[in-house]
């Protein structure tokens, strides 16, 4: 029976990354770590180049059971003993000598821990291709949109002009700081985990040490320089300073960067719903088949999209919590911190990953409304550009005054439903310094715009391949 098709987490189901992050490809990885580990050292000396050849041949045509394997692991608390045992079996059944060397000076931590570095690598470059759609599709919105005036809201309330130009470019900014993050971490922070039972390396040097080969006299530091550095080489992985089992930094490294990454999807999220209410309608998600039905209201068209994303955005940050939590391990290898990381982290993968993939979707087909953005922004029938007068009376009333002058005419004018404008011109103290058309042409919203227009710019600036 499988216990989760995602049916209570849908905005990972059916997405690319599922496929990524699955009990099979975890096993794969293993597989390559195996298999980069007896190539290793066959090109060292450490094992015979032939054993290193029928361990592949072996390997290759095997399919390994995850759920039988995932049983068997309740007798280690993890999935590599029973692993090992299966693989040395399969190995045994082409060359009985072959199979003494599978997994020869390792541990259990070292094929997992690198195992998972391969994981992460191939999903963060699914994330980044996703958010570089997502990138790409919201330049060209905000682009076109750099100069559609709207209002701008703090605290849910109109503050000053914007430009939805500057609203996407805000969404653009923190897509592409996840976007670096998740970079950085992929490229330069995903190290192999190769050091024996306890971290010392003392069983691969021994290997060496018996081998008869190059490295059988070598110093220790000399033969884990060499073989970690063929390894990295054989896996893309970072080599690495020293084993990490007690450091959790790479595993925490990652999962911030994930944190971070949701957290910005979240943002576009967040905002699509917001301006999609029904009052509002600045923006709507691209139209498909039967997306957004509700069960029960034959009117509506929910932004199931950005709910989707929102709802990945609130559970990432816990996940991540107990991933941090786990670098409290004692000693050279937990009981317990270690094993609790590695759901979470997959979890935090799935949500992200179907975030991201979620996203490049809503990028592409999001629609700005710019006359529902114009008739919203004239609903403060100038009040939106009340700023812009303090700047220009403080000078000549003073802060305090001409502050008091404007809440009370903003006031006046919400009970009345009178223009600001006509409020304010009817107030001497103000007429002695501005006739009443200059009170209306410093209201208006498009000449109070300031660095808005010219944010999508600045923002792009940053993206790959742009100027």
């Amino acid at each position: 029976m499988v216990v989760d098709e995602g049916l209570l987490a849908p905005v990972r189901a059916g997405v690319p990354m599922e496929a990524l992050v699955s009990d099979d490809a975890w096993l794969e990885a293993m597989v390559e770590v195996e298999l980069a580990l007896a190539r290793a050292q066959a090109r060292l000396g450490i094992i015979p180049v032939a054993t290193a050849e029928r361990i592949t041949v072996a390997v290759g045509t095997h399919r390994f059971d995850a759920r039988t394997l995932a049983r068997a692991s309740r007798d280690a608390a993890n999935p590599v003993v029973a692993f090992v045992g299966e693989l040395q079996r399969v190995v045994a059944e082409v060359d009985s000598v072959a199979a003494d060397y599978v997994h020869w000076g390792s541990t259990s931590q070292d094929i997992l821990d690198t195992a998972t570095m391969l994981v992460a690598r191939r999903a963060l470059t699914a994330i980044i291709a996703d958010l570089d759609a997502s990138i790409d599709a919201l330049a060209g919105l905000g682009e076109r949109h750099r100069d559609t005036v709207m209002a701008a809201r703090t605290l849910g309330m109109h503050a000053v002009p914007t430009t939805f130009g500057a609203r996407v470019a805000s969404w653009v900014l923190g897509l592409l700081d996840a976007r670096e993050r998740l970079l950085q971490v992929r490229d330069h922070h995903l190290p192999i985990q190769f050091g024996g039972a306890a971290g010392t390396f003392a069983s691969y040097v021994e290997c060496a040490h018996r081998s008869g080969g190059a490295l059988s006299t070598a110093p220790a530091a000399e033969i884990y320089a060499r073989l970690t550095g063929e390894l990295a080489a054989e896996l893309s992985l970072a080599q690495g300073t020293a084993p990490w089992h007690g450091v959790r930094t790479p595993l925490a490294d990652l999962a911030a960067a994930l944190a971070v990454t949701s957290g910005a999807l979240g943002k576009f999220a967040v905002d699509v719903i917001t301006q999609s209410r029904t009052e509002l309608m600045e923006v709507s998600e691209p139209v498909a088949a039967g997306r957004g039905e509700s069960s029960a209201m034959p009117q509506k068209r929910n932004p199931v999209l950005a709910t989707l994303i929102r709802s990945a955005s609130m559970q990432v940050p816990a996940l991540a919590s107990t991933v941090f939590g786990a670098m409290l391990a004692e000693d050279e290898r937990s009981a317990g911190a270690w094993h609790a990381e590695w759901h979470p982290l997959r979890e935090c993968l799935l949500l992200v990953g179907g975030s991201a993939h979620t996203a490049a979707e809503l990028s592409a087909g999001l629609r700005a409304d710019p006359s529902r953005m114009g008739r919203i922004l004239d609903l403060s029938a100038g009040q939106l550009v009340s700023e812009r007068l303090s700047i220009v009376l403080t000078p000549l009333l003073g802060r305090v005054r001409s502050k008091k002058m404007l809440q009370a005419a903003a006031f006046e004018a919400d009970d009345t439903g009178r223009p600001l404008a006509d409020v304010l011109a009817e107030n001497p103290a103000i007429r002695a310094h501005l006739d009443p058309a200059e009170i209306r042409d410093l209201l208006r919203p498009e000449t109070y715009l300031g660095l808005a227009p010219d944010l999508i710019d600045l923002v792009l600036s940053r993206q790959p391949g742009r100027r």
